[in-house]
């Protein structure tokens, strides 16, 4: 908790990744609101770190909520373990309000999801659609500068989310009442092939930029000699069955406005110079 100017306490939002795509926008948008925000991250002060336990106490110290973000993915062994583990320390600590990022379609995530919630604590789960900002912020942005996206999802599609939106209900959440116990799905407002993604991309940058599908075995193949877990594959799974591939409402349902549109993110993500190729 942090004090006031004329002596009351604020409450202190510890932000998790609040230095990632999602965490960064939910921080800004507290700090826009007054709120004290504390960056959970190996490089926060203090530090925390999902695998070394002892660093959650004093990030939580002086704390009354949380949004809590997993790296790499919920669905990855050993996540619920640490979720559950965390929001039992997070109650303890007195932040109780706990608003988790999950994904759709992530039966694995299900297990953290249900640790969380059996922590006691006054929680609300966000699963979300792939972010659009995977594109010029993660791991999409070396393949379009390098002008070929290879992936194993052959024709299926996805509404991607952006970022900005989950954050937006994320803040919501976060200090809303009316949203404690909810589960809230996200997506964006249309269904995206990826040869449609290289083409918006491609329009905005003013140069090709090519999509290639490719098997899982081959996709398997280049994570191995870029020295990267085969378990990223399994998560592509969640576009090429087509679990996902329907719309969902949760941005219009917590924020009463429609969800962001791919071909906008894409041209202020072109704007802003991050896919310029230089010569």
């Amino acid at each position: 908790m942090t004090k006031n100017t004329n002596g009351t306490r604020s409450a202190t939002t510890l932000v998790i990744g609040g230095n990632g795509k999602t965490g960064r926008r939910v921080a800004e948008r507290l700090q826009g609101l007054g709120r004290a925000v504390r960056i959970g991250s190996r490089a926060g002060e203090p530090p925390f770190d999902w695998d070394r336990p002892d660093t959650w106490g004093p990030a939580l110290h002086g704390v009354d909520r949380a949004y809590v973000t997993y790296h790499p993915d919920l669905a990855f062994p050993g996540a619920a373990d640490r979720i559950g583990a965390f929001a039992e320390a997070a109650v303890a600590a007195g932040a109780r309000r706990l608003v988790l990022l999950s994904g759709r379609g992530e039966e694995a995530a299900r297990l953290a999801e249900s640790r969380l919630q059996a922590s006691g604590a006054d929680w609300t789960v966000v699963r979300a659609s792939w972010f659009n900002q995977n594109f010029d912020e993660s791991f999409f942005l070396e393949p379009v500068l390098a002008g070929e996206i290879a992936l194993p999802v052959g024709e299926a599609v996805e509404p991607f989310v952006d970022a900005g939106d989950i954050a937006d209900v994320v803040v919501a959440a976060l200090t809303d009442d009316r949203h404690v116990g909810r589960t809230y799905e996200l997506s964006g407002p249309r269904l995206i092939g990826f040869g449609e993604v290289a083409a918006e991309l491609s329009k905005a940058t003013g140069r090709r930029i090519a999509y290639v599908p490719v098997s899982d075995a081959e996709y398997r193949a280049v994570l191995r000699e870029n020295g990267l877990s085969e378990e990223f594959a399994e998560l592509f799974t969640l576009i090429s069955d087509g679990r996902n591939a329907h719309l969902v409402h949760g941005v219009e349902e917590v924020l009463g406005r429609p969800p962001r549109d791919f071909a906008d993110y894409v041209r202020e993500a072109a704007a802003s110079g991050v896919w310029d190729v230089r010569g």
